[in-house]
């Protein structure tokens, strides 16, 4: 069954969100944390993201959009932290960043910006958890899904069937249909948080 990472980022108040979703069948929590430099945006600084685990009964999803992820990696290392993606765009030694994530215990993953080349994967697919696609351009929440989405989750199933596949950026209840048999965990953040009720959204995209 397809799993349900949810976006807190569009959220006013992610304290409240989090204790929210803690009431939910959602799989895991999922923070983008953004430096300005990656992407045109900051988000989620190392301390707020402390601070949220404290209240949250699920598992993060952490997805580093961010062109340094040493430091990040390294003050990350929580029990709440299921996984730690990172990207494949950045100027960084790409081996020596999943060892240091492997070396915690966290599931790793590599996301991959919309427009570059799915091949840049193939050296890393045997030594990552899972790969997150982006859907959208990285770096701010409420765009929409980008159609040829479909032919790269399809691509990279043909590279590696096994291969656990995460989908981030313009998921709602019309999209998820577009993705739900191919893919194995969605990212959803403004159709869940700016509902009344999280649970009946998320029933929506689960059913």
């Amino acid at each position: 069954m397809l799993k349900i990472s949810t976006s807190i980022l569009s959220t006013k108040n992610r304290i409240k969100s989090i204790e929210q979703l803690n009431e939910t069948t959602t799989d895991y929590i999922h923070i983008d944390v953004m430096d300005n430099k990656f992407v045109p945006n900051y988000q989620f600084p190392l301390n707020e993201i402390k601070k949220l685990a404290k209240f949250s009964n699920k598992l993060f999803d952490i997805h580093l959009m961010v062109q340094e992820p040493e430091k990040y990696i390294k003050e990350l290392n929580n029990k709440k932290v299921d996984s730690i993606t990172i990207h494949i765009e950045i100027s960084q030694n790409i081996d020596s960043l999943i060892r240091l994530i492997r070396s915690y215990g966290i599931e790793v993953g590599l996301a991959i910006k919309p427009n570059t080349n799915l091949n840049r994967l193939n050296k890393y697919i045997e030594k990552v958890d899972k790969i997150l696609i982006m859907s959208v351009e990285p770096g701010f929440g409420g765009q929409k899904f980008i159609e040829n989405t479909v032919d790269r989750i399809i691509e990279l199933r043909n590279k590696k069937a096994d291969i656990l596949i995460e989908v981030d950026g313009g998921i709602n209840d019309e999209t998820i249909d577009k993705i739900k048999h191919i893919s194995d965990i969605a990212v959803v953040g403004r159709y869940i948080t700016n509902k009344e009720y999280y649970q009946e959204a998320i029933n929506k995209l689960k059913n």
